[in-house]
């Protein structure tokens, strides 16, 4: 047997019973592993090309532009609205065109952004008006990322899903570091020779090559656009129109789960976002590009530990707790901080940086493994005393729904990559620094302890998870 086919020899499989031991064991296991480890570079991908933005800015203006701070922000945000945008219509593409054909086509579809950015970097007059369309553009990884969580969701079973959703999209998540970490080096010599264009002349004499920033993920896009056509599967039993999902709409828990994932996806990919330019405009003196990716890597690295310890001790505890250590690391990133442009201290504000990125990565984790559970808790009690079909088909019902929250709730949480780089641009333009954002986060914060512990921590709540 071909390790690119199931047991039924093609990539469509028909019968799937991840809750069946006997099946679990004797195909569904490796077959939901292979689907997974090539999920993964995919998503990584669509990270690195999606938060690109925030390497390129840095270097933008030493290559022969004039933008200013908040414009260089704005390139920075953009990709996050329209990556937030996309995911609501990606979080229920895998149900109608199956996960094997969409990860296959929305990863090829990195390939305009890349390119595109490769080419425009390398002309000074390029306008800036160009340069929003190619931020824009590279919403398309942003978008992946609800795509992808709502396949794998449908290949485990309800005890591995946490697990397996934090591993595809805590590996995933490191497109984000990879890309801060490989860039700046990438951009240093002329990786692709002639091929690859001329470089630019920074006023010390050095040289640059910043359109690597983009050519560099090309070969890769494209081999892993090949693997995931030939090496995934579409599974009929996660088949379901517009219409079927779209009941998601009128649970409560989704709109609750939506906030509380703005929260912790939100506040780790749009700390991602701004966390170079940051550093640059906090800290003038500091090389932000040396230590930008440390805050993405450990963030992406502690999600399956979310996960994990959701699985073990409960998702509405472990995010809870996340939440309230969230803010102390907030306050502790703020007393780090330069006072009117003096004193601070860049180390402590990168250690407390650092433990807030965890923070962020533990609450990816714990906050996406509640999802499946609540829904599965809500259709058994629904179908409680029911006829065995019934209880059969309230599961079937639950993980559709889940999927799709999964992939809803990922589209909303994807808005932090928007707001957070805007916030830090509008609170620098308002005050001169970035306190008054850091503020509002603490508060954002609070509402969701109020949130988490009401609905899903406290004893007596109607949905424990």
């Amino acid at each position: 047997m071909s390790v690119l086919q199931t047991p039924e020899k093609g990539p469509v499989i028909h019968d799937w019973r991840p809750e069946d031991p006997a099946f679990w064991g004797s195909s569904g296991k490796l077959t939901a592993r292979r689907n997974l480890w090539i999920s993964i570079p995919a998503l990584l991908l669509a990270f690195a090309v999606w938060m690109v933005w925030s390497t390129v800015i840095v270097r933008l203006n030493a290559i022969g532009f004039s933008f200013s701070t908040d414009q260089l922000f704005w390139l920075a945000a953009l990709p996050g609205l329209s990556g937030a945008t996309l995911r609501i219509f990606y979080s229920f593409m895998v149900p109608i065109f199956g996960g094997r054909r969409w990860t296959a086509l929305s990863t090829a579809s990195l390939l305009i952004p890349a390119l595109w950015m490769g080419f425009a970097v390398q002309e000074p007059s390029t306008p800036y008006s160009v340069f929003v369309l190619i931020a824009l553009l590279c919403g398309f990884g942003g978008g992946n990322f609800a795509s992808s969580m709502s396949n794998i969701s449908f290949f485990y079973p309800k005890s591995q899903q946490g697990t397996a959703l934090g591993l595809n999209a805590g590996l995933g998540n490191l497109g984000v570091s990879v890309m801060q970490f490989c860039v700046p080096l990438v951009i240093s010599f002329g990786v692709f020779g002639f091929m690859g264009g001329q470089p630019q002349v920074l006023a010390d004499g050095s040289s640059l090559w910043l359109q690597n920033a983009g050519f560099i993920w090309v070969p890769f896009i494209l081999a892993v656009t090949l693997i995931a056509w030939f090496g995934m599967n579409d599974l009929s039993s996660a088949r379901a129109s517009f219409s079927e999902q779209a009941v998601i709409f009128k649970r409560k828990h989704n709109w609750l789960m939506c906030w509380l994932y703005l929260a912790t996806f939100g506040s780790f990919i749009g700390f991602s976002a701004a966390f170079p330019l940051l550093i640059k405009t906090s800290f003038p003196e500091v090389i932000a590009l040396k230590f930008a990716f440390l805050g993405p890597l450990v963030g992406a690295l502690v999600r399956p530990l979310g996960g994990w310890l959701a699985d073990k001790l409960g998702g509405a505890k472990v995010t809870l707790w996340n939440f309230v250590l969230m803010i102390v690391m907030v306050f502790g990133v703020l007393h780090f901080l330069p006072k009117g442009g003096e004193g601070g201290s860049f180390y402590g504000f990168l250690g407390m940086f650092m433990l807030l990125f965890i923070t962020t990565g533990v609450g990816n984790g714990s906050t996406f493994r509640m999802i499946p559970v609540i829904f599965r808790t809500l259709h058994e009690k629904a179908a409680l005393g029911k006829k065995p079909e019934v209880r059969e088909q309230a599961l079937k019902n639950a993980g559709k729904e889940s999927a799709a929250v999964l992939g809803f709730s990922s589209a909303m949480g994807a808005f932090g990559a928007f707001f957070i780089p805007k916030s830090f641009g509008t609170s620098m333009a308002l005050t001169g620094g970035p306190e008054m954002a850091f503020y509002m986060f603490v508060g954002f914060y609070l509402s969701c302890i109020v949130v988490t512990w009401w609905w899903y921590a406290r004893k007596g709540a109607a949905t424990p998870c």
